[in-house]
């Protein structure tokens, strides 16, 4: 006897077969919708993995355009602090030939003026530096009768002075500079200090 023979004479196994028929039917339909919601399922997390990866991508870069155009201003503000102060040693190292040149004018002047002709040249030769300094922005510091300001000056000396209040700059003896806002050179200069009561 088959076991198709078996099921048609007992028809308790004839409804279990179909029961196991059913099931494994159910089994395959159930196994065909995960399929079908799978695909669904992982183009929407992979949608969602590139959509996390663009608004990470556009975070990136909108830091790093902001670090460019901070470096851009960076580099504009340091290329035009160079630009404005690039001659600054060079005017340094003239600041001792004004000196002298203007010391030359004094002591011609001072003596009665030995040869005219000479002191008009040096004159000359020292407004020419003087214009050449202040197409530069270099200018010289304003001293004498101004209070005595240590950024500014550098005393040498003090002297007893009635006639001025105490710490106020009574000589220059050598000009100060600046060139813009920075200082080039202070000026050496010569201070007032009250006068002392002797009893």
């Amino acid at each position: 006897m088959t076991n198709k023979d078996k099921i048609k004479n007992n028809p308790e196994a004839e409804e279990a077969a179909e029961d196991d028929k059913i099931s494994e039917e159910g089994d395959s339909q159930d196994e065909n919708d995960t399929e079908a919601d799978d695909p669904l399922k992982a183009l929407k997390s992979k949608a969602e993995s590139a959509e996390q990866e663009a608004k990470d991508s556009y975070d990136r870069f909108l830091r790093v355009s902001a670090e460019f155009e901070n470096y851009k201003k960076r580099s504009a503000r340091e290329m035009e602090g160079f630009k404005k102060f690039a001659n600054e040693a060079l005017i340094k190292e003239m600041l001792p030939v004004v000196d002298n040149l203007e010391r030359a004018i004094d002591s011609s002047n001072s003596n009665g003026g030995s040869d005219d002709s000479i002191v008009e040249g040096v004159n000359m030769t020292l407004k020419e530096i003087l214009k050449i300094f202040e197409k530069f922005h270099v200018q010289p510091i304003q001293s004498v009768g101004e209070m005595f300001d240590p950024g500014f000056h550098e005393a040498v000396m003090q002297e007893e002075s009635e006639e001025h209040s105490e710490n106020t700059v009574l000589k220059e003896l050598q000009k100060g500079y600046l060139i813009h806002d920075r200082l080039l050179r202070p000026s050496m200069v010569i201070v007032s200090k009250s006068k002392e009561n002797k009893k």
